[in-house]
């Protein structure tokens, strides 16, 4: 039985009572108006035309969209929970569009969602939920939408375009010119009387929701794979977002977020935003900005992008984060790009929103358990028999303790600085590798600067003091505990690291943060470090069995006052640009070196100390460098005690601060034939 129409059913009914109160049986029958063409479609499963009186869809019939859907100023159009509409792959001839004056109320629920969905799901099938209305935009009074021409704009900032509740819409997108493409819920001056809570877009060619001014604001937003930016909002909307999820599995898509033109200063409350394949995550065009809360961001390449050079004050984070400037793609210009950005702040990753949460969302999409992304919070023991993949920032909090155990192959994602582990200060990393089965993190192509690298912070002491700083990831390091302990590294190979964050910081193979001598780091192999391949920022652990090859900037680099050891240590410089073997600087807390062999093929600098940095050496083997000690800043070469003695030296012609060793770097070369574990590959 076809469905009737309210208005309609209302005139029947008035006809038939006339009928039965002053009508004889001679009269003639009562003359019916014929339904709308709008009105037969409905009732026939056909979605198509103007809507310009109050309708119902029903749950149990499936709606075919088959072209333009509009509902027109004054009319309503109730769509109950479960109801399924099946957009025809007509592109930008295919939507549904509620005018300025017109309301839409979408009643689904977490059981039964309501469906908007083309055949296969593909983006740019069709075109998408457009709804107009009454509230102020900086667009003006009456503005015309870039989208179908339709009018919206007004000074009615509590306007009501209906609700939306519970809906899933798949497969938006479709392109009206190269500026222009519909977006999977389109809101145009949309007031804030409207109601928008429970929302999925999924596969959208262009925005998942885009607010053009107007005060509407959104809750629990799910937004998978749109191909453009996820929420993208213009025209000094100041409306909100509270809730939202989204992902990224699909390269080349734009952004997380693009704000543009006047800043209405809108807030987002609890966004979390995870990419396996890179990219942008905020984007600020012009004077736009924002106000954001309970972020957490993992897996892309820029967290950042002021994109027109507009200032970063205008994004206000109250969780403390803190924008640093990234270094351009060209790594020979070693410039500052002033509008692209990493955040400095060790808990970007922490979710705020579960994908749990979206339970009544149809997706076949899952994060395998074989990514590393996110926070380690509590014990997370990895399986060796699973290749995994780190795709983010990996980091143990405090209090977390991260198990890897023999022969785990972790591949790190080619992500630069946004790809990397770390532990912060309380938390534990127990690396279990053993001689015939270490445990390998590499990037596929093993290239210097693919990844970040291991990053540990402990509570020693530093002379950057209690809760320094990091110059890499704005981790918190340093206190009073010397024989803190941060966990055990034993048999590791480090491949690909030190990606750049800017002219003057670099991440590096492993990094210790005033890591305390109860830690242990045990054979340890970095290979192909585009910076150093361990540095010691104060702290007093020792470390045994370092492999380094090809490091380019400094094979074993300290600093802050590092009191600790290193025992066998074999350094190879391959590539003529490295900087040096040991860098020491900064206060001297007068480290120990024990069985030191550092060969070059294409010349360079030995040992460098800067300010009046020293360290103690014995077994020192030097082969083919130009410069055995470099006293960078004019520090006594007494700092530097070489078999119990102060550094026997020649100054080099020309030269004030570098010098010959004239004895002392003569030892016996150490024997790692025995480290057949550092060559280990994924």
């Amino acid at each position: 039985m076809k469905k009737l129409s309210l208005k309609l059913l209302t005139i029947i009914l008035a006809y038939a009572t006339i009928n039965l109160t002053s009508c004889s049986s001679d009269d003639p029958a009562p003359i019916v108006p014929s339904e709308t063409e709008v009105i037969e479609n409905l009732n026939a499963g056909t979605m198509k035309g103007t809507l310009e009186e109050n309708y119902t869809l029903n749950a149990s019939t499936v709606y075919n969209l088959t072209g333009q859907f509009i509902v027109a100023d004054g009319a309503t159009l109730n769509i109950p929970a479960g109801t399924k509409i099946l957009a025809d792959n007509g592109g930008t001839d295919v939507y549904i569009a509620v005018l300025k004056g017109a309301q839409i109320n979408i009643n689904g629920n977490a059981g039964s969602p309501v469906v908007m969905s083309s055949v296969d799901g593909k983006p740019g099938d069709w075109g998408g939920l457009t709804l107009c209305g009454k509230a102020t935009t900086s667009a003006g009074v009456d503005a015309q939408a870039e989208v179908g021409g339709f009018i919206y704009g007004g000074n009615e900032d509590t306007d009501s375009s209906g609700i939306i509740r519970y809906l899933q819409i798949v497969g938006t997108g479709a392109q009206i010119n190269t500026e222009s493409q519909y977006n999977g819920v389109s809101f145009y001056a949309v007031g804030s009387g409207t109601l928008v809570d429970h929302v999925a877009v999924i596969n959208g060619s262009d925005d998942g929701v885009e607010f053009f001014g107007g005060t509407v604001s959104a809750s629990n937003l799910y937004l998978e794979n749109n191909d453009d930016d996820s929420i993208d909002w213009t025209e000094g909307w100041n409306g909100s977002v509270t809730n939202a999820y989204i992902s990224n599995t699909v390269a080349n898509f734009s952004t997380v977020f693009e704000g543009d033109k006047d800043n209405g200063n809108p807030t987002f409350t609890n966004i979390t935003a995870v990419s396996t394949v890179g990219g942008t995550a905020l984007q600020f065009k012009k004077q736009s900005g924002g106000t954001i809360s309970g972020l957490s961001l993992s897996g892309y390449d820029i967290d950042l992008d002021m994109k027109d050079g507009g200032d970063t004050a205008n994004v206000i984070f109250s969780d403390g984060y803190s924008p640093v400037a990234m270094v351009e793609d060209d790594p020979d210009t070693a410039d500052v790009d002033e509008s692209i950005y990493t955040f400095a702040l060790n808990t970007t990753v922490v979710p705020t929103v579960d994908a749990a949460d979206f339970d009544w969302v149809d997706t076949n999409l899952s994060f395998e358990s074989s990514v590393l992304q996110g926070a380690v919070i509590g014990n997370v023991t990895l399986d060796a028999s699973v290749n995994y993949t780190l795709n983010s920032s990996y980091i143990v909090q405090s209090g977390g303790k991260l198990t890897i155990p023999a022969g785990t192959k972790i591949t790190a994602r080619d992500g630069g600085t946004g790809v990397y582990i770390a532990v912060l200060k309380g938390g534990e990393i127990d690396i279990q590798g053993e001689a015939g089965n270490p445990v390998v993190i590499a990037s596929a192509s093993g290239n210097g600067g693919d990844w970040g690298g291991l990053t540990i912070c402990g509570n020693a002491t530093t002379t950057a003091g209690v809760d320094a700083v990091a110059e890499v990831g704005g981790f918190v390091y340093g206190g009073t505990t010397d024989n803190d302990n941060s966990g055990s590294v034993r048999y590791l190979v480090l491949k690909g690291t030190g990606a750049q964050i800017n002219s003057e910081s670099q991440y590096n193979g492993l990094s210790l943060y005033a890591v305390g001598s109860m830690t242990t780091i045990e054979n340890i192999s970095v290979i192909n470090g585009e910076d150093d391949g361990v540095e010691f920022f104060g702290g007093t652990v020792s470390a045994t069995n370092l492999y380094i090859k090809d490091a380019l900037d400094d094979a074993i680099d300290w600093t802050e006052g590092w009191s600790g050891s290193v025992t066998n240590a074999y350094i190879s410089n391959t590539n003529d640009d490295f900087s040096t073997v040991f860098e020491g600087d900064k206060a001297n807390g007068n480290p120990t070196f024990t069985n030191i062999t550092a060969i070059s093929s294409g010349g360079g600098t030995a040992l460098q100390f800067k300010k009046q940095s020293g360290g103690t050496i014995t077994g020192l083997h030097l082969t083919g460098y130009d410069v055995d000690l470099d006293m960078k800043d004019g520090g006594s070469t007494a700092n530097v005690i070489i078999e119990g003695a102060g550094a026997d030296v020649t100054v080099l012609s020309g030269e004030t601060s570098k010098y010959t060793l004239n004895s002392g770097k003569d030892a016996t070369a150490l024997d790692i034939s025995g480290w057949t574990w550092r060559n280990a590959g994924l």
